[in-house]
Order: C-alpha cells, then structure tokens, then sequence
C-alpha cells in the first residue's frame, strides 16, 4: 500500500472506529430497554428491526476494513436475533446475557485493534451465541410423523483447535443433516461454562455412514423415544427484508484533529484582535477615525465571540453517551457481586466538551465501582435495614454558566467515618486522638494514594487507588471535587469541571515583572489585605478569615521571584482545595478571555503551569493551575518540617 493510500485507509479506518461505537450504543441502549421490559417474551418486531439494522451494519462496516473477529461475532448476533422473529419466539434472560456479551466482545476487539493490541479470544462468546441460536430452534413448530427410521444422539463438544479445523456446530449441523433428518437440536451450558449440543438425527442408513465423526470427539448412540418433533429448516425463511434499510442520518462526522486546527485559527484570530485592541488604545486618531476603528473593534470582537461559541458546540457531544456506558458496568457488576441496583439519570442531554468526556471516563468508571462494591448492601442487608432490597445509584449531569457539575449518588450504607480515621491513624495521617473528619479531611484521606477500607482486595475495588486517580483527573482538568455522605443513608460525589479546555475565563495578574492567568473556575473570591494583618504559624502564613485562619501561599515565593514589601496583599482565594487557601500576587490586572495552548515540550513543563498563551502584545503569559501549586507547596512543607 502506497503513502497515500495509508492515509486514506487510516482515516477510513478512524470513521469505521467512529460510526460502530454508535451502532454498539444504539444496540446496548436497546437491549437495555428489552431488558427493562421483562425476558421470556416475544420482543416488538420494530425493536428487532432497529438491532439488526445495528449488527447487519457493523457486520458490512467490519467486512470492509477486515475486522474478522468483529465481522464474526456481529454475524452471529445477527442469526440468534434473526431466529426471534420466529413464531412463538421469546428472548430469554440468558439470552439478553448473550447478546450484550456480545456487544462487549465487539468493543474490545474494536479497542484492541485501537491500540494495536492482541485481539482478546472470542470462541466462548461465539459458541453461547451459537447455543442460543440452538436454544430457539429446538422448540417444536410442527408435529413429527413416526416412521420405521433410527434414531441417534449425538453430543458435540465444539473447541477452538476443532473451529481452527473447520470443525464447527454450523458444520457438524450439516452434516448430520445428509445423514439424515434431524428433529432435535439442543445446547447446554457444563458446570465448567463449556457448551455442548445434543442433536436427534432419524436416519434409515447404516452406521459405518457417520462412524468417523468419532474422531472429532462426536459421542453417539442409538436412542428409542419417538415422540420428538422435528425441527424445520429456517435457512428459506431469513431474507433480506429482515434487516431493513439503513436510514439517513442528518449528521456529518467531523475529525477532532480537523475541529483542533480550526480551533487554533480562532485562537489566532482572537489574539490578533486583542493586538488592534492594544494598537488602538496606544495610536494618535482624529476623533472620527478613532470612532471608527474602535466600532470595527467591537463588531470584530462578536464576530469573533460567536465562532467561537460555534466551534465549542460542534466538540460538544450528549454526556449521556457515557451515562449509558455506565448503565452497562452497573449491570455487569450488580450481578456478580450478587446485588440489586437500578440506575436514575437525570441531565444525559447536558453537552460538554468531547475531550472531557473522554478523560472523565475511567474517574467516572471508578465513582460507580466504589458505589456498588462498597456503597451500596446486598438485597438482605437492605431489607433489615428497612430500605428497600434494590439498591439505587444516581448520575447527575448539569450546567451552570460555564461550569458542568456531574454527580454519582446511591443510597447505601454511606462512609463508616470512624473506621477511615482509624485506618488514616495506622497509617499516620492523621492524630491517634482525632476521630471527627470533616467532609474535606473524609474526601482527602479517602483520596490518597493507597488507603483502602478494605481489608482484601476485589475484582471491582480494593486496591486504595481508585480515588486518588479521579483527584487526580479531576485537578488535571481544572476541577474540584466534593464529598457528602451520612452514615446508613448514602454517600454523593460531586464534580465540578469546566465546559472545555481550550477558551477559558481568566484572571490575570502580576509577580513582579511576570504575568500569569489563573481560570476563573478554580477561583472563589479576591481580597485585599492589609500585609500586617498576615501572621506566621507552625511556618505557614494566615490571615483571619470568617470566623477562621486561611492560608497565604505567595506566588512569588513558589516561583523563586524577588520578593518587595508591599503594604496591600492582592489574595486569590482558590476554590474547591482540600480547604480554601489564597494565593499572594502583586497586583490582579484584569479579566481576559485566554486561548489555552498546552506545553508539551518536557523541557518547557513546569509543575504547577498547566500552559501559556498571549493577549496582543506578543508577550506569553503564563496558566497557573493553582491547586497543582498549592499541593507542591504544603509537600514541601511537610518534608521541611519532617527533617
């Protein structure tokens, strides 16, 4: 394949990876609602319709960009949903399991292939496909006429070193069908999760005609029952109008590398405005000319303002492509720690910025695990607690100007605070004699590396590193997090993230000859402070604040700046830190929207700036994350202390 062709196929390849995960989302969210509705009934003909327009895609999509695996299990899907449309054809609950194992299969073949990885094995999903498939029609559909034929059992145990063969229940099913007729095929799940098919073949011909399936491991032997009815052949009956037309979709899929450069041109033409603003306010005009200038100014600047909100919205995409995610780990999870759970959503149209959806994945995945493993009780913890035996965890997703707040609720037996303390005490967080956390110190402690409530780890949690990791995302884009709980009653996690990361609300300010810009989603308030109101204690600097003492940390210390007494300190109270602290800088300048631009040369990284931009002058300015500061700040103070 020549260069060109590459990047053709790469870029075919990214929208195949695209238009599945939305037919794998439609068909989850659809067997989520067959689900919800009860199993052993025959599912609407409709809804059928919908999930093989899903599969019959993915299966065509896979076919093309030779995603064998994905192309196999779509297929089969495909068959078992094709046989529901059977008269008197129900879908169990076995089989609502089989066909949602299935979607898993699909993705992580899809995310293995991503990532260049090893494709995961699918021949046990495959083969309870299969088995479902078999499950359907081995239901009798019309009476058998006796007859003077033989009739044989036959067992087959299907493995992957028979598939790699040729060797499979498809194969073995046609066979025995020029044997003779078969009138009764039925799978069966072992203890040991392996599948097996038993097949009911009349026949008139000797045995010596299927003697050799014996060395496939084919058991066999001749039965007398009479009375089983023979199974109709359903390959006439699928066509093609099952599957029905693909719709159209008013929707054109956008790349988010072609979304990002085009984000960067606004971000250029946002700083060449800002640089006719600083020409303007500098220039010598007559009155009139002056006049004029400054009108183009402002009709450019809501030029400007309204691209810009354009560009945002189309990286914009429904958080409820990720709650339904989550619905489907609920669900996995629920039964094997053997619970109850039912999901509340509330807010899935809430838009936020597609890059902050996709950090925000595994912090989320982690909230949920820790609900149900530890939040919520088993069916009969909760009945002798007077609750009800299904237990509920809520997602919650809101805007408030340009803050997206999301919430991960249940109502369980809520955070034994007395038993963390304990644990933080042997650990030597926190004083032996200190046995009243507050939400913040709960929410601290919890989210430190490595503590853990309990004492063996599971396959869901465990381990004491869950929360540190959603702290951790969260600070990285700019958030806060906060914790509720009551004891008996339910435990909720609140997060407050910015809409995008790409334009942000700023304040700026002045270190010395230094300026920086601080986003205004990590500020709660300014002051302004007398310097001798400051004191100094156990090596920290405070001030009075509300009935309390908040912490100074001064930004020119941080950065080693020299450091000039000043008779006013300028204070930036940070909001959502483990408690409030402020930040001392010299004078705060202004109020300026900033175009972010990331630092991704390592030499240029520093800890505590998170990026740069420029307001006209052409001189950069540097992005403060300010709780990235502040707990450099406070380790390196407990270190100082410690030795």
């Amino acid at each position: 394949m020549n260069t060109n062709g590459k990047i053709f196929f790469d870029q075919f390849l990214d929208d195949y990876f695209a238009e599945s995960e939305e037919h794998l989302t439609s068909a989850r969210r659809t067997m989520f609602s067959i689900e919800s509705s009860g199993a052993n009934k025959p599912v609407d003909a409709k809804v059928l319709d919908e999930l093989l327009r899903n599969f019959h895609s993915l299966k065509g999509l896979s076919a093309m960009v030779g995603m064998e695996e994905a192309t196999q299990l779509s297929h089969h899907v495909e068959d078992y949903l094709k046989e529901l449309k059977r008269p008197s054809a129900v879908i169990t609950s076995d089989g609502i399991e089989t066909v949602l194992a299935g979607i898993t299969a699909i993705e992580q073949v899809l995310a293995a292939r991503r990532k260049s990885e090893v494709l995961p094995d699918i021949s046990d999903v495959l083969l309870h496909l299969d088995a479902a498939v078999e499950q359907i029609r081995m239901n009798p559909l019309s009476p058998a006429k006796p007859d003077a034929r033989s009739l044989w059992r036959f067992v087959f145990r299907p493995s992957s070193d028979l598939a790699r063969k040729g060797v499979t229940v498809s194969t073995v099913r046609d066979r025995l069908r020029g044997i003779g007729e078969v009138v009764k095929s039925s799978p069966r799940v072992l203890n040991d999760g392996q599948v097996e098919f038993e097949f009911v073949v009349r026949t008139a011909g000797p045995k010596r005609a299927f003697e050799d399936l014996s060395r496939y491991g084919i058991e066999y032997a001749r039965i007398t029952e009479d009375s089983i009815k023979p199974e109709k052949d359903q390959d006439d009956r699928r066509t093609d109008s099952q599957t029905g037309n693909i719709a159209p979709l008013h929707v054109v899929r956008i790349d988010m590398n072609r979304l990002d450069d085009l984000m960067r041109v606004v971000g250029e033409l946002v700083i060449s405005r800002y640089r006719l603003d600083e020409l303007l306010r500098g220039s010598m005009f007559s009155s009139n000319d002056y006049s004029a200038l400054r009108e183009i100014n402002s009709s450019l600047e809501r030029q400007l303002r309204e691209l810009r909100e354009s560009v945002i919205h189309m990286r914009m995409v429904p958080i409820g492509q990720l709650f339904e995610r989550m619905r489907f780990v609920v669900r996995g999870l629920a039964r094997d720690l053997n619970k109850r759970v039912q999901v509340q959503l509330e807010g899935e149209n809430t838009e936020i910025d597609k890059v902050i959806v996709e950090r925000m994945m595994d912090p989320l995945l982690h909230l949920v695990r820790n609900a149900i493993s530890h939040g919520l009780e088993t069916s009969e913890e909760r009945v002798t607690a007077g609750k009800p035996e299904t237990g509920t965890v809520r997602l919650s997703a809101a805007t408030v100007g340009d803050i997206f707040t999301l919430e991960v609720e249940d109502d369980g037996r809520g955070i034994d605070v007395n038993k963390v303390a304990r644990r933080a005490q042997t650990l030597g967080w926190v004083p032996n004699e200190d046995q009243s956390l507050d939400s913040k110190q709960l929410l601290n402690i919890l989210s430190a590396p490595g503590l853990t409530t309990r004492d063996e780890a599971d396959f869901a949690s465990g381990r004491g590193v869950g929360m540190s990791a959603v702290q951790t995302a969260v600070n990285e884009l700019g958030g806060s997090m906060t914790l509720t709980t009551k004891q008996g009653h339910g435990t909720r996690f609140t997060l407050h993230l910015p809409l995008t990361l790409l334009i942000a609300d700023s304040l700026l300010v002045t270190v010395g000859q230094q300026r920086f810009a601080i986003p205004q989603t990590a500020v709660r308030e300014v002051l302004a402070v007398d310097s001798s109101s400051v004191k100094v204690f156990e090596n920290n600097e405070v001030i009075p604040f509300r009935n309390s003492v908040l912490p100074v940390l001064r930004l020119a210390r941080l950065f080693g700046f020299e450091e000039r007494e000043r008779s006013k300190l300028h204070l930036i109270v940070v909001a959502g830190a483990d408690s409030p602290t402020a930040l001392a800088v010299d004078r705060i300048t202004g109020q300026r929207e900033i175009v972010v631009r990331t630092l991704s040369d390592p030499l240029l990284r520093v800890p505590g700036v998170v990026g740069a931009t420029e307001l006209g002058d052409g001189r950069p300015v540097l992005i403060v994350d300010p709780h990235s500061l502040i707990r450099a700040a406070r380790k390196q103070n407990t270190t100082e202390i410690a030795s």
